[in-house]
């Protein structure tokens, strides 16, 4: 069956709308649009009509959103967007990747992940020149200039574009010494009676969830030893000082040397997503996707 095409008057007078209330009056959004304010004015009223809704409310001097119009609003931008970006691509798909390309990761995920891969985009992208850090303070993507940070689990920013590309699981790992020591847990309260390695940088560290058939339960868990990074927290587990939860990433050739062993497997594994996350979908430039399409490519 073929799809139904929109009706074209659904699209009619959203940018225009859009562009009035980012300008914040009909007479710089004429200026902006290159069209007349009475021209502007007539397209805001015929949409209005077409919407049975009053979207702005006007005086003599300014403008503001009803209710209405600010849902419409919150819809129309992110439409127009796209819309943008539709037409910049076909343009964007004639480029060749190029310039400095500037990329944060977690040092973890970066030292046991990314090691053979940036080298392999950048014989890809000759012409890329590739700026890497790796460290696990929080950036700001935008006041810090970067170009594309790599994160696992990201608080949601209406602000950033976040694409997922990876996943690990989590386990609830030990050493052999310890647990011969301390004995292995078989339920997750049992926890509350270890000493734990936790991670400083998450909102919670000390609350640990668990979950099977589908009931959850939150741990208090008692810190040994806090750390602002993964690896350390691996190193401080291996050298038996306590228990930790763990991206299986950080610690998969522990866990297959025998440094490690998992413990709770029976609960629900958690899940850890890693993003590309990227100041914008607006103006995204050539050598941004590309890095993204990559990252997505290798790690599918």
């Amino acid at each position: 069956m073929a799809k139904k095409l929109a009706n074209i008057d659904l699209l009619d007078g959203m940018a225009v709308f859009v562009g009035v209330v980012d300008a914040g009056s009909f007479t710089a959004a004429a200026q902006t649009l290159g069209h007349t304010t009475s021209h502007i004015s007539k397209l805001i009223t015929r949409l209005e009509k077409r919407l049975g809704s009053r979207l702005l409310n006007r005086t003599t001097r300014t403008i503001s959103l009803t209710d209405v119009g600010r849902a419409y609003y919150e819809r129309c931008s992110q439409i127009v967007i796209d819309a943008e970006n539709a037409e910049r691509s076909i343009n964007q798909l004639q480029e060749s990747p190029s310039g400095l390309l500037r990329v944060n990761a977690p040092l973890s995920f970066g030292t046991r992940r990314l090691l053979d891969v940036l080298p392999a985009f950048m014989h890809r992208y000759p012409e890329i020149k590739l700026e890497v850090e790796f460290n696990d303070r929080y950036i700001d993507v935008v006041s810090e200039g970067y170009d594309v940070v790599i994160r696992v689990d990201p608080d949601p920013d209406s602000k950033l574009v976040a694409r997922k590309f990876s996943s690990s699981r989590g386990v609830t790992v030990a050493s052999p010494v310890y647990l011969q020591a301390h004995g292995t847990p078989q339920q997750a309260d049992e926890l509350v009676e270890h000493d734990c390695v936790t991670y400083s940088l998450l909102p919670n560290p000390n609350h640990w969830v668990f979950c099977k058939d589908g009931q959850c339960q939150t741990i208090k868990v008692s810190s040994r030893s806090t750390c602002n990074n993964a690896d350390l927290e691996v190193a401080m587990v291996a050298q038996g000082i306590g228990i930790s939860r763990l991206p299986l990433f950080t610690c998969e050739e522990e866990l297959n040397n025998g440094k490690l062993v998992e413990i709770l497997p029976h609960y629900d594994p958690q899940q850890f997503n890693v993003y590309a996350v990227y100041p914008h979908r607006q103006y995204l430039t050539a050598k941004v996707r590309a890095f993204v399409d990559f990252l997505v490519e290798v790690f599918e």
